[in-house]
């Protein structure tokens, strides 16, 4: 697509936003329910559009040009996937309006009132990866949240990206929302031209490889919010309990190993290599993991009796790469470490700030642990799978931030909302800043005690 047509694409995005903020919060749920009535009847074309970009897909893996992992992203007939993204749609209609809320209220004066407000961030750009549902979920909240958005999937997904655009439009033409509310490009050369607009497009938020960050965020003015690799840890203290270990370690690892929140590396206290570390690989083995031990887990495991019958086909030496790797399918990297403190720095020096989690009886190690792992999301005898908007209650998400500016973790509503500052007088004759200073009046600072700002 040219510069110019990106250039319309970004500009009418803009206007479809400046002309949606006079609306009623309301309608943007009226138009959720219209979005999900369209998406339900076109439903057949939809998923015969998925088949199509399945096959494709199918012989891409084939040829070796794609993974096995992006392909099962691909599938939207994938268990109740479906059922889940039109849900995601109620779930997100159902929640609080995000915006109009008053975070400060102040009486700087008599009958002089400031409030700050939040407020929608205008024109999004999301980049994201294979996952077709992503569509559905951005859409929602982005309108949710008051912003307009340009969409971009993967390649792979555009027979039906492009029909799960058309039906969100759709939606939206039985509403007061502009239907250029919403959109969706097909191109990366699209993207390039997008990048360039930021008199237009105020966040892009690419959802995928670390490459697919930088390569954005060094190629763009506008800010961006950056959703990377989920190279997620568990570590097993010294006082954890063995069943919570068992269950937590198989689950992060094995629950969906292609998602950003699966655990990739293991780390194991010294003190329970002979113990704990026995039970746990002998259930991760019974579900086919592949365990890439360093010396001490390794060495361990050679002395269990009875020997685990899949010992030599599935478990291999370690490499220093293996602890940063993302490996999004049956593989876990294990370590074996002397301390909490060398935990803490271990998974500060490899992760990537996402989710981690540590399995412990002492309420110490667990407080330790939450405050000296810098990642987004620190639990405690809980699996990482649990790092996702849905399951924190956000109804779906854009993506898990590993960032520290603005939104961090699961970035579903109030991730997407900024605030400004609105002030009013109520003196008969206004207020004026020239009535204020030494010998003059002062300022008050009040607190006020409001629900709302009532001039919105």
């Amino acid at each position: 697509m040219s510069k110019f047509n990106a250039h319309d694409i970004a500009a009418a995005a803009k206007t479809a936003f400046q002309e949606a903020q006079t609306l009623p919060s309301t309608e943007r749920i009226v138009a959720l329910h219209e979005i999900l009535k369209s998406l339900n009847a076109s439903k057949t074309e939809i998923l015969l559009a998925n088949e199509e970009d399945m096959r494709a897909a199918e012989a891409e893996v084939k040829a070796g040009n794609m993974s096995e992992t992006l392909l099962k992203r691909l599938d939207l007939n994938r268990g109740d996937k479906w059922d889940s993204m039109l849900q995601g749609i109620l779930d997100v209609a159902a929640l609080p309006d995000p915006t109009g809320n008053v975070s400060y209220a102040s009486e700087l004066d008599d009958e002089l009132e400031l409030f700050r407000v939040a407020c929608p961030i205008g024109v999004l750009l999301v980049i994201f990866e294979a996952r077709p549902e992503v569509v559905v979920n951005i859409a929602s909240l982005a309108i949710k949240s008051g912003n307009a958005a340009i969409l971009k999937g993967g390649k792979e997904s555009n027979r039906t990206t492009s029909l799960l655009a058309k039906a969100i439009s759709a939606g939206l033409s039985k509403t007061l929302i502009p239907e250029l509310y919403i959109q969706a490009i097909q191109t990366r050369a699209e993207v390039s031209s997008l990048l360039q607009l930021d008199q237009f497009i105020d966040l892009v938020i690419p959802r995928g490889s670390n490459s697919l960050v930088k390569n954005i965020q060094n190629n763009t003015r506008i800010p961006v919010m950056g959703h990377a690799d989920g190279l997620c840890s568990v570590f097993i203290d010294e006082q954890a309990d063995v069943t919570k270990a068992v269950r937590v370690v198989l689950d992060s690892k094995t629950d969906y190993p292609a998602a950003c929140n699966a655990s990739e590396t293991l780390i194991l206290h010294e003190s329970v290599v002979h113990t704990v570390w026995p039970a746990v690989a002998k259930a991760l083995l019974e579900a086919n993991v592949q365990l890439l031990c360093d010396p001490a887990s390794l060495d361990a495991l050679k002395k269990v009796t009875p020997k685990p019958t899949n010992l030599t086909k599935l478990v291999s030496p370690s490499e220093p790469s293996s602890y940063n790797t993302e490996h999004l399918d049956l593989i876990l990297s294990v370590v074996v470490l002397p301390s909490i403190q060398s935990a803490i720095q271990f998974i500060n020096s490899h992760s990537s700030h996402h989710t981690d989690a540590i399995v412990t009886e002492s309420d110490i190690a667990a407080s330790t642990f939450c405050r000296g792992v810098d990642s987004a999301g620190t639990f405690v005898n809980a699996s990482t799978r649990f790092a996702d908007g849905f399951r924190y209650g956000f109804g779906t998400e854009v993506g898990i931030s590993n960032g520290r500016i603005h939104a961090r973790g699961p970035v579903g509503l109030d991730g997407l909302v900024t605030y400004k500052y609105m002030m009013r007088s109520k003196a008969p004759s206004g207020h004026i800043v020239g009535e204020f200073g030494t010998g003059k009046k002062q300022y008050k600072h009040k607190p006020i005690n409001v629900a709302s700002v009532p001039f919105l």
